[in-house]
């Protein structure tokens, strides 16, 4: 055994299950002392405190007014581009877009998307018996809209997912997920989006 491996930390799995989610393990690394003191982590936690009161004093002395935003009462405006809360396309009958072709939840490097599948009736198409995607697991990448290929899923709704006490409530099912809305009505492919705001850019 090397000196390096000798060193590092083992890992610790826990053994306690993770209620509302799936297959999830809580992991900690064995701590030193350095880390169990915590000095060396609370300077570095207080540096960044007197960096940003200090540079705001700096401000205020030579005549300059600091931007602020009372948050949530006053919001800045997104971009077109922001990835916000996911929704799910409806069809004319009010069924999902999605077809059930897993592409998204393959696509997900965070494993974030569960899918079931169903037959749809009167189609040979499959349809989504259960669509959830797991708001902690999720690290807004946007792979899931870009892999889509029914343009079923968007991160266009302008909305930052809600904070909750429990992880159950972060666990966004199919019938919440039909119900948000988003930057338009789901009629213009994401292509058509694309080109309009490169145009509009230039």
């Amino acid at each position: 055994m090397s000196h390096a491996t000798a060193s590092r930390p083992q890992q610790f799995i826990s053994p306690l299950p993770v209620h509302g989610a799936r297959d999830v393990r809580v992991c900690a690394h064995a701590m030193d002392v350095s880390d169990r003191v915590f000095v060396i982590e609370a300077l570095r936690g207080l540096g960044v405190t007197f960096r940003h009161f200090f540079g705001n004093l700096g401000q205020l002395l030579i005549g300059r007014n600091i931007e602020t935003v009372c948050y949530p009462e006053q919001k800045r405006p997104y971009t077109e581009r922001f990835r916000a809360q996911h929704r799910l396309l409806k069809r004319d009958d009010g069924s999902p877009r999605c077809v059930a072709c897993f592409m998204c939840a393959t696509a997900c490097p965070a494993y974030a998307i569960h899918i079931e599948a169903e037959e749809r009736e009167g189609s040979t198409e499959k349809a989504p018996a259960v669509f959830e995607i797991d708001e902690l697991r999720c690290v807004d990448c946007g792979l899931c809209v870009e892999a889509c290929p029914c343009d079923a899923i968007r991160m266009d709704t302008g909305i930052h997912p809600a904070p909750s006490l429990t992880r159950e409530a972060t666990l966004l099912d199919k019938a919440t997920l039909l119900s948000y809305s988003g930057l338009d009505d789901g009629t213009l492919p994401k292509t058509a989006r694309t080109a309009e705001r490169r145009k509009v850019e230039r």
